[in-house]
């Protein structure tokens, strides 16, 4: 990589974790990831989810390449030099996974609204096929619940083998199990099971309380 190149990388790495610890109130994840190469395959339901996924693997150090549509790289050029690979030259992706990257893919495709899962493309099974690595689900959720900004909540699942129609169904199963949690789960509290990997915003509330407190004390309540 080239100096210029590192340089933009670097920018846009801090700018993305910049952008998701401003703009939620934080980032919780349920469930692990494998060690080596995978295809990690998750649902496109949020503006977030291209920004979540790569901030999570830089932070825990795992290199990575997210599949791009050509349109999208062709509006935002400077794309391809960062961990990208073009979704119409499916070989760099085979390439990133020999190097024992993690390939991301959105199987279906575009954003979509928050809800059921859409038709998934076959090609997020073909990576796997032809690299000879597991998949990867991943269900992802972000959620205005008790707070002033939003929440996000990722679930990573067990590694499958190469099949459509299974990738589907546990996709499908973990979405549903997500979305009963945060209809059901006291609203300001994070739901149960779920670690916070990254901090963001407090609500105002959640800081005029430690303002109130300390003002307490200030004028000798307790």
């Amino acid at each position: 990589m080239r100096p210029w190149e590192r340089l933009l990388a670097a920018f846009f790495r801090a700018l993305f974790q910049h952008s998701v610890r401003r703009g939620l109130r934080g980032v919780w994840v349920r469930g692990t990831l494998p060690e080596g190469a995978f295809v990690l395959a998750g649902n496109h339901h949020s503006w977030w989810d291209s920004y979540l996924l790569p901030v999570l693997l830089w932070g825990a150090r795992r290199p990575f390449k997210i599949v791009v549509g050509e349109r999208r790289l062709l509006e935002f050029a400077f794309f391809r030099h960062l961990d990208t690979v073009s979704a119409a030259k499916p070989r760099e992706g085979l390439r990133a996974l020999a190097h024992g990257e993690v390939l991301i893919v959105f199987p279906e495709g575009e954003l979509r609204p928050p809800g059921a899962l859409g038709e998934l493309n076959k090609g997020v099974v073909w990576f796997a096929q032809k690299a000879g690595v597991p998949l990867v689900p991943v269900a992802s959720r972000v959620a205005l619940r008790g707070h002033e900004f939003a929440e996000a909540y990722l679930v990573f699942g067990e590694p499958l083998n190469p099949d459509l129609s299974q990738l589907r169904a546990r996709l499908e199963g973990m979405l549903a199990e997500l979305d009963a949690q945060i209809r059901t789960a006291p609203a300001e509290e994070p739901l149960p099971g779920f670690e916070l990997r990254l901090a963001g915003r407090k609500s105002t509330h959640e800081r005029m309380a430690g303002w109130g407190a300390a003002l307490g004390k200030l004028m000798g309540g307790r």
